[in-house]
């Protein structure tokens, strides 16, 4: 991709009379302090963190202040003098603190000249959008005394893969206050899922109830420190037995959600889905993710990567609805719901596609209810505005996706781990459509997504609590 150069050229020494003077403005973003605390390595909380910073205003004002006291080098270096210039001191007096979203004006004005040694001082100052002195000094430089002109190139893009907009903690303060779910943790002999059921547990979203070979789990607590005093414990032989058990349970109304612990997704379904002890009903169960994608500018729903492996039509208008009714439940208003295939043309050999068109009509009839629903539409169409102004698709759906709905598991599958280990996306995953939400997580997932998972649960259990 070829860049646009830009030339900067500096003044001389001699060039240069006092009052002379240069100004910058910029807002403080937080990518701009993830930027500056990865350079400098300044990963104190009260910098990173702004709940913490609000407690330890020092800390604070010197930290964001010396992002802004950085505008003074780049004036110095780039405007004036520029190219050629030393800096040699600078004295820097933090009068106020500098906060998130402020928009800060540094200036620099020459107000001495010392002609023997080519030195220039400069009076250096940052205001905020309200007027107020941030920061005040003077430096001191050696000008250049030959003329440079240069061609520069624009900085780099530079992404920080950080959670950034924080949508777990969201779905955790959410959920706070509500009355914690009884939850059938099924096999949990494994750290990941022990611990992460313990922690729902203390988080105050579940009251776990383990099922499995009691001395496996024990010995896993042990062997890992975790405390398991608020459990109950039923011993089973085995991962089949636990998963039979914890659905009878359910069918009996002695918990309300099920938790996946160290076995086979289709091992803990195939109890759920018995037609006769399962969990079934009038609808078909799918999972759901609520993905928190760094890059994405909002929370993305994706369905469905863990349940049904090739749904047909029938089964894809679930998916779509239990995707959606998941969506209103958290309060996120209406959601605009992405059918996704390979293009986004109706094509007789993709029978995505086919598919796809069936359930925008379904939605237009009544069908589907709740949510805005487009489709076909490619993956860079639904979630990029750019990608579908230039295939020329008016949408208010493509570019801007609230739910994504891939056209099989193997899609799905790919796209969430694609998401998850390229991007860095953290998220809750569920199981709707059976008689109590199924928390599953893979069984790799650390103990804060099943935290969070657990929560989600919680909030589409008592959603008649939820405002």
């Amino acid at each position: 991709m070829t860049q646009t150069k830009h030339c900067i050229t500096n003044k001389t020494y001699d060039e240069i009379e006092i009052g002379d003077s240069a100004s910058l403005t910029r807002t403080l973003t937080k990518q701009d302090i993830q930027l500056f605390a990865t350079v400098t390595g300044d990963m104190n909380p009260a910098h990173l963190d702004e709940a913490y910073a609000k407690t330890d205003m020092f800390h604070q004002i010197i930290g964001h202040g010396m992002w802004t006291a950085s505008m003074f080098s780049v004036l110095l270096g780039m405007q004036l003098p520029g190219p050629g210039t030393l800096y040699l001191d600078q004295s820097l007096k933090f009068l106020k603190p500098v906060r998130l979203g402020d928009t800060i004006t540094a200036s620099v004005k020459a107000i001495k000249k010392d002609d023997k040694h080519k030195f220039i001082t400069f009076e250096t100052l940052c205001m905020n959008d309200d007027g107020e002195h941030i920061l005040e000094g003077e430096a001191l430089i050696l000008a250049p005394s030959e003329k440079i002109s240069w061609d520069a190139l624009p900085l780099p893009q530079v992404q920080i893969k950080t959670p950034a907009h924080n949508y777990e903690q969201w779905l955790l303060d959410k959920a706070s206050g509500l009355k914690p779910l009884r939850v059938a943790v099924v096999h949990p002999v494994d750290v990941y899922s022990l611990e992460g059921a313990i922690e729902a547990g203390k988080a105050g979203m579940i009251e776990p109830v383990l099922i499995g070979p009691e001395d496996k789990i024990r010995a896993v607590a042990a062997e890992h420190n975790l405390d398991l005093e608020g459990c109950v414990i039923i011993s089973t032989p085995h991962s089949h037995a636990a998963a039979a058990l914890a659905t009878k349970m359910a069918n009996d109304g002695e918990v309300e959600a099920l938790m996946k612990g160290k076995l086979h997704t289709d091992e803990l379904m195939q109890a759920v889905v018995d037609k006769d002890t399962g969990l079934r009903t009038g609808r078909r169960m799918s999972h759901v993710f609520v993905l928190d994608v760094p890059s994405y500018h909002k929370p993305l729903f994706l369905t469905d990567s863990a349940i049904n492996i090739k749904p047909g039509l029938m089964e894809k208008k679930d998916i779509v609805q239990n995707a959606i009714d998941l969506f209103t439940t958290l309060g996120l208003g209406t959601p605009k719901v992405a059918v996704l295939s390979a293009v986004e043309v109706v094509n007789e050999k993709l029978p995505s596609t086919i598919d796809a068109t069936a359930l925008c009509k379904m939605a237009q009839r009544g069908q589907i209810t709740g949510g805005m629903i487009d489709g076909p539409l490619a993956f860079d169409n639904a979630i990029s505005k750019e990608a579908a102004e230039i295939k020329g698709i008016i949408s208010d759906v493509a570019g801007d996706a609230d739910i994504l709905i891939a056209p099989d598991i193997e899609s799905g599958n790919m796209l969430y781990k694609e998401l998850r280990y390229f991007s860095g996306a953290q998220g809750a995953g569920i199981v709707l459509g059976a008689k109590v939400p199924i928390i599953l997580t893979s069984r790799a997932g650390d103990a804060e997504s099943r935290v969070v998972s657990s929560a989600l649960a919680l909030l589409y259990a008592r959603k008649e609590l939820v405002s």
